[in-house]
């Protein structure tokens, strides 16, 4: 592999030390609560949530288990590009490149790695293995640091650079939800000659033209409605990050609290949080926020978007100009409890060749942990049917 270095993840104790510090002394009593989640995240919960953060939670557990991955390093565009790599088994695995988004992590993918590289050890077919790349985004956990925005075409461009002249593919297949699903979606539309086949669980692409006719017009207005209490975090990001920041690398439950109400309202919990989730599933992703002191930076892709240019609805990107549409095989996987209702097929198939369509019967936008089995065995069945090399 070209220009790229092995790498461990190991946290000194002081660092761990240190945050339980300052989650114990979180001032509780001049904190105006209102219980329930109704103005933001439950501040019964948080409490809660924070008395085991300090007593209970074990991140020499968790790191153990993010070391039973191979990690490395690379330079991009001057910029350490952190990502787990496990070869497939088999001859031929197939490639793919799976992207996450915020407030996710390369974490969300820990549980399907191992079944789509190794299907034989699950019950599958050694003939559905993929080589599977998991990246962490620029300005997320351990990739940079960076020291300006960057946004999910210019990512794509160095995940392209990732797969084809660092790791020596010249042909692969990617996914992602979230702004995974943009990158995603890049990666289709820019990279075609390298990817050839795009697995998305998210719709964050909008048509240049708009919707047309009665279902998808409802669609769109229903879009809109859905996000109206949802547009503040993304409009702060969007435009004046820095000064969230300042708040948040002082507080570990100030990030825990940001991260939680997006676990909540976006996960197929129907308000029970950890009817969906563990607790230590919920710490080990904002604890990586918070040793990493990156949630200033995974804050600006947001930034990074709309310097892009190109944007329209809440969370969405227009393609490209009028006419165009990502040509490579894509699957749509529309879990039903999605924070980005996806639009109509007659809509998305004006923007991608979609090859497959699948409605599930459950999860939502954190598809990877809440529903791994069908998140795996859709991304099998796709690529078996559409990625040719």
């Amino acid at each position: 592999m070209q220009s790229v270095s092995p790498y461990t993840v190991s946290i000194e104790r002081k660092v761990i030390d240190q945050v339980y510090q300052r989650v114990s002394s979180y001032p509780w009593d001049a904190l105006i609560s209102v219980d329930g989640w109704a103005y933001g995240s439950d501040p019964s919960y948080m409490k809660e949530l924070c008395e085991y953060w300090v007593n209970d939670f074990d991140w020499p557990k968790q790191e153990e288990k993010i070391n039973k991955f191979d990690h490395y390093k690379t330079s991009i565009e001057n910029v350490d590009i952190h990502f787990i790599y496990e070869k497939g088994s088999g001859d031929s695995p197939t490639p793919l490149i799976i992207s996450h988004g915020w407030p996710g992590s390369f974490l969300e993918f820990l549980d399907v790695i191992e079944p789509l590289a190794h299907p034989e050890r699950f019950g599958g077919d050694i003939s559905q293995s993929f080589d599977v790349i998991v990246p962490s985004l620029p300005g997320f956990g351990f990739s940079g640091p960076i020291t300006r925005a960057y946004g999910p075409r210019e990512i794509a461009s160095m995940f392209n650079t990732l797969m084809t002249n660092r790791l020596g593919y010249k042909s692969y297949m990617a996914q992602g939800g979230d702004w995974g699903s943009a990158v995603t979606s890049w990666l289709g539309f820019n990279h075609s000659d390298h990817c050839k086949a795009i697995h998305l669980n998210c719709l964050t692409i909008r048509h240049a033209d708009g919707p047309i006719g009665e279902e998808e017009i409802k669609w769109a207005k229903l879009f809109e409605e859905d996000q109206i209490l949802e547009n503040g975090y993304r409009t702060q990001k969007a435009t004046k990050p820095q000064t969230l920041s300042y708040a948040m690398v002082d507080s570990p439950v100030g990030i825990a609290a940001w991260i939680i109400e997006k676990m909540h309202s976006w996960s197929d919990c129907h308000g029970d949080l950890e009817s969906k989730w563990t607790k230590d599933h919920l710490l080990t992703n904002i604890m990586l926020y918070v040793i990493t002191e990156t949630f200033p930076t995974a804050s600006w892709i947001y930034y990074g978007r709309r310097i892009e240019g190109n944007t329209t609805a809440a969370a969405s990107i227009v393609l490209s100009e009028k006419g165009n549409r990502v040509e490579v095989p894509t699957a749509c996987a529309l879990f039903p409890r999605e924070l980005l209702r996806w639009a109509p097929r007659s809509y998305v198939e004006r923007i991608f060749n979609v090859t497959r369509w699948t409605e599930m019967n459950s999860g939502a936008h954190f598809a990877a942990m809440e529903e791994p089995e069908l998140y795996i065995n859709d991304i099998r069945e796709f690529a078996t049917e559409n990625y040719v090399s």
